[in-house]
């Protein structure tokens, strides 16, 4: 498949006979793929694997599928989101379409007309996918989203898919006090019940991991009474 390698699929379908007959179709046709059956669990799935073609049902049991297709274009505009959905109401297609999604196909469908859809897709968006900025650095820290990874002078850091979603936001807002709720929203999600004190447990254990010495943090400020503050030059 010539797609230069953005062969990576992430299926979000909460029935286990449609997605597996997905899922072995995209296969067949070289693409690799990887499965969630819930909203929060694709968004995790996103945030790990950084798929290049995200197939998302719009009724899924914990979330509304157009919230997932926002929230995954904001995470990244250049991926390829294409809702295959029972709701073939023309509303509901230019909703979907309107929201950031780049097909819609309804349900029942033709497994080899996904595959097609999906590859001209990733054919007509090559251009644009090589344009896009995928490399997110400050300083010694330097985020490749193509190979998902996080380097400190050329040293990987191992990262967990939280620290991972949270790195990366603190990159794309260098020198921007960003309070608790706002990183909780943006790391777990709005819909998240939580102490906000899980921030600060997430950002001590990546401190660990980014600072020369964790106690007296050069990047990851603290902004008293707040939240924090990334610094762009350190």
């Amino acid at each position: 498949m010539d797609t230069s390698n953005r062969n990576q699929v992430l299926i979000v379908e909460d029935d286990d006979n449609i997605r597996r007959f997905i899922s072995i179709n995209l296969t067949n046709n070289g693409f690799v793929v990887k499965e969630a059956a819930f909203g929060e669990e694709a968004l995790q799935s996103f945030t790990a694997n950084r798929p290049d073609v995200v197939v998302l049902d719009i009724m899924l049991p914990d979330a509304n599928g157009f919230e997932i297709c926002r929230k995954l274009r904001e995470k990244d505009p250049a991926i390829v989101i294409v809702f295959l959905t029972a709701r073939g109401q023309d509303l509901d297609k230019i909703k979907g379409l309107e929201i950031g999604a780049d097909d819609y196909i309804v349900k029942p469908f033709n497994p080899l007309e996904l595959v097609a859809r999906i590859k001209a897709i990733l054919r007509r968006t090559e251009g644009s996918f090589k344009q896009q900025k995928r490399i997110l650095q400050s300083g010694p820290i330097r985020m490749d989203l193509n190979s998902n990874k996080v380097f400190k002078h050329d040293d990987f850091i191992e990262l967990t898919p939280k620290e991972f979603q949270m790195i990366r936001i603190f990159l794309e807002h260098p020198d921007t006090a960003l309070t608790r709720n706002e990183l909780l929203n943006l790391v777990w999600g709005e819909d998240y019940i939580g102490d906000p004190k899980t921030v600060d447990v997430h950002v001590r254990k990546l401190r660990e991991k980014i600072e020369d010495d964790s106690s007296k943090p050069l990047w990851i400020e603290t902004v008293w009474g707040l939240g924090y503050r990334f610094r762009k030059d350190g």
